[in-house]
């Protein structure tokens, strides 16, 4: 069995109510969500007070905490995964600048991430009310958006996730990249 059918089957367990499931599940996929982390947070400033570690560890706590997810398969996870480790980081971005009073949001580079932008860093509360704006207009490419940036899919992942074809998934990146970048660029 793959590890992609091991997870799947391990997430079907857990809808089932399998409390051993979670358990037997963070190992396979603890290290692609540290990944993921660690590029979220590769371009923080070095006394970043989330660390990878903390964030893979939050996000699991809330994703397995969930009672009655009827989780399709590793995509389906790793969507949602990508929407909890964004509430979490921009929580962690408003609580900070909150108690800077108005002292400017962490950035993140893009340019490694998606290259949303030609040059420089984006500040990630921007970036998400710029996916806010992004979902009322079209939220389809709001989570494209979501699962290849947040969640780090490729665009078949991002496909099979949302149930839609890969070109069309290439063609929603390609606007909402395009309309992301105006916003931003509007800060």
């Amino acid at each position: 069995m793959s590890k992609s059918e091991e997870i799947t089957v391990l997430l079907n367990r857990m809808s089932a109510g399998d409390e051993n499931a979670p358990e037997k599940l963070l190992p396979l996929v603890y290290q692609d969500l540290r990944n993921l982390a660690r590029v979220y947070l590769k371009q923080e400033r070095s006394d970043h007070t989330l660390q990878a570690t903390a964030l893979v560890h939050e996000a699991y706590m809330r994703l397995v905490d969930w009672e009655k997810v009827s989780w399709q398969n590793r995509a389906h996870f790793f969507s949602v995964a990508a929407t909890v480790m964004r509430k979490i980081l921009v929580d962690h971005a408003r609580r900070r600048q909150a108690e800077k009073r108005g002292g400017g949001g962490p950035k993140l580079s893009l340019d490694e991430a998606v290259s949303f932008a030609a040059e420089g860093e984006v500040d990630l509360i921007a970036l998400d009310d710029a996916l806010l704006n992004l979902e009322r207009i079209d939220a389809r490419q709001a989570k494209v958006v979501e699962l290849r940036f947040f969640g780090g899919l490729t665009i078949e992942e991002t496909a099979e996730a949302l149930r839609i074809s890969p070109a069309t998934v290439k063609n929603e990146w390609a606007f909402a990249k395009a309309w992301l970048r105006i916003e931003l660029s509007k800060e």
